[in-house]
């Protein structure tokens, strides 16, 4: 469950909640300006930019539902809990800066344990510069729990909605798909494996770039600083968590629009392509219904396909 083996764990109500949260939060720094309170206060207090606006976005983690902690590292998910939520935040052309963390916890959890969560937060929070100005911690009688909410800001005429698709607008995706996906099959595989013998010992070296894409996703926070720098404005823009295909409708849906997509032209990376090969799986219908590549999917004018 946790990397800590040691057998002296200290029980989350040595601590009590405010104590586990000064704990676990003393570390963090704030990074920004914007920030005026962080941690410590009723509320954090946020002075954004001026003529900017606010972006903001939650997304609930639940073990057992999005998360299996019997392969899933815990200073991985807190990172991956991180990813998941500022990749929206990216989706809408925003700058992200700042995030509350909230967490509802059973007692089988120790302090240990939870360190290592926020462990992979902070290091989430320091490599992308996010302020975690707040949250909270509670009981929970079913297992681990995670609540982020990211917020970001940007230049009104900067915001991407999913509605702006236009007629004869180019749909383009910002990387490869499929991947994660198909390192959730794998380590459920292993899972199985594990049950009947304990003493097997995966051999994962030719899976490794699945299993990252699965355990440890990247937000693209580079795609809204390049579209930037080349002088794009996309029309549309959403990121990729449920599949591709259920994206793209979204979008079309929200725009009116239709599209056409070509098959040929849906990146993939070669370990997916090998490995469904292995599996006797449809490397399309992976890409278009996998899920959880949290690239971003946008479209844009005719005019910008040179840039």
């Amino acid at each position: 469950m946790f990397e800590n083996k040691d057998n002296a764990t200290t029980p989350i109500a040595s601590l009590g909640e405010f104590g586990l949260i000064d704990h676990l939060t003393k570390h963090f720094k704030i990074q920004h300006k914007t920030t005026v309170k962080g941690i410590g206060d009723d509320a954090a207090v946020i002075s954004p930019a001026a003529s900017k606006q606010l972006v903001v976005t939650t997304d609930m983690l639940v073990e057992g539902v999005h998360f299996d902690l019997s392969y899933m590292p815990l200073k991985h998910l807190g990172y991956k809990a991180v990813m998941v939520n500022l990749s929206d935040v990216y989706a809408m052309n925003a700058t992200a800066k700042q995030i509350t963390v909230s967490v509802a916890v059973s007692n089988r959890f120790p302090v240990e344990a939870m360190e290592e969560l926020y462990a992979g937060i902070q290091t989430a929070a320091n490599l992308y510069k996010i302020d975690v100005i707040g949250g909270d911690t509670t009981s929970s009688t079913s297992g681990l729990i995670i609540s982020v909410t990211a917020i970001g800001e940007a230049d009104p005429k900067n915001i991407t909605y999913r509605n702006g698709a236009k007629e004869n607008d180019l749909l383009v995706v910002s990387g490869d798909l499929g991947a994660a996906y198909l390192g959730l099959q794998i380590l459920e595989r292993e899972r199985q494996v594990f049950k009947v013998n304990p003493n097997a010992q995966p051999d994962l070296e030719k899976y490794t770039y699945l299993i990252e894409r699965q355990l440890k996703p990247e937000a693209r926070k580079d795609i809204p600083v390049l579209l930037a720098e080349l002088g794009v404005q996309p029309t549309s823009m959403i990121d990729i968590s449920d599949g591709l295909s259920s994206e793209i409708i979204h979008i079309c849906k929200s725009s009116q629009v239709g599209c056409n997509l070509y098959e040929d032209k849906i990146p993939l990376d070669p370990q997916v392509i090998s490995t469904c090969e292995e599996f006797n799986m449809d490397s399309t219908t992976i890409a278009l219904s996998g899920g959880e590549d949290y690239e971003l999917l946008f479209t844009v004018s005719t005019e910008d396909f040179p840039k």
